[in-house]
């Protein structure tokens, strides 16, 4: 879990220096579409659309745009024809990365990726070439600041596999995916506020870098998560002390 709360602490802190609220739309309203497409329009009946919902109402999206994009999923309103799509690869110093996108042209996807591993000195690899160095964990994340030591025992109590306490001050707990409502709902019920939840690709085990390859592959995860078609970029860097430092 180490290494991917760093990166989200990374993200997290750099972006509240350039966010890029069009950018997050656009994923989350692509994330509602392809969930209500997938599994219906009703978020009662859709736990991975409940999440979508979730993840837009937290970045203040409106319940009007909301509904679009789930009416749009659902067949009530014509819309791009997405399917997803995911590539594996290497960055620099051996990093595996996996990028999830959703698409409505997958050339015009693996060329733009391909283009971003290569001119950062990685290599686009083919299905399976790294994904066996992941598993799909549920990633759910509250503020410290609620008693973190009663978080602790509702989350085990419905199912919590690991919990850490982050020095930003926030309480990460991962779960298998089929735990990931039970322990949402159990916080929730007991007015637990959940600052961000999603099923997300964890690195079984990290490989820790030095700061040249660590500022390499970040640029590189940067570019990656950039491109208008990415939804989520994971890898398994253990990120060098003072990349921080080097990023403001």
């Amino acid at each position: 879990m180490a290494g991917h709360s760093k990166w989200a602490n990374i993200k997290h802190r750099k972006g509240r220096q350039d966010a890029k609220r069009g950018k997050i739309f656009s994923v989350l309203i692509r994330e509602l579409t392809v969930a209500a497409k997938l599994g219906g329009g009703v978020p009662d009946d859709n736990p991975r659309l409940r999440t979508a919902v979730d993840k837009a109402l937290a970045a203040n999206m409106t319940k009007d745009t909301i509904e679009r994009a789930i009416q749009r999923g659902a067949g009530g309103l014509e819309g791009e024809n997405l399917e997803e799509v995911s590539f594996e690869g290497y960055g620099p110093g051996g990093i595996a990365i996996i990028v999830e996108s959703m698409t409505d042209n997958n050339n015009r996807t693996v060329a733009e990726v391909r283009h971003a591993f290569t001119k950062s000195g990685g290599n686009l690899g083919t299905n399976g070439s790294v994904s066996y160095l992941f598993e799909k964990k549920g990633i759910i994340t509250v503020s410290s600041n609620q008693d973190a030591d009663n978080i602790m025992e509702i989350s085990i109590e419905a199912g919590a596999e690991d919990i850490e306490l982050n020095d930003d001050e926030t309480v990460t707990i991962s779960c298998s995916p089929e735990d990931f409502e039970n322990i949402k709902s159990s916080l929730s019920e007991k007015e637990i506020q959940i600052d961000d939840s999603e099923i997300s690709l964890i690195p079984e085990t990290t490989i820790q870098a030095d700061l040249e390859t660590s500022l390499k592959v970040y640029k590189l995860l940067e570019m990656l998560e950039d491109l208008d078609d990415t939804q989520n970029v994971t890898s398994n860097i253990e990120f060098a002390e003072g990349l921080l430092d080097q990023l403001d």
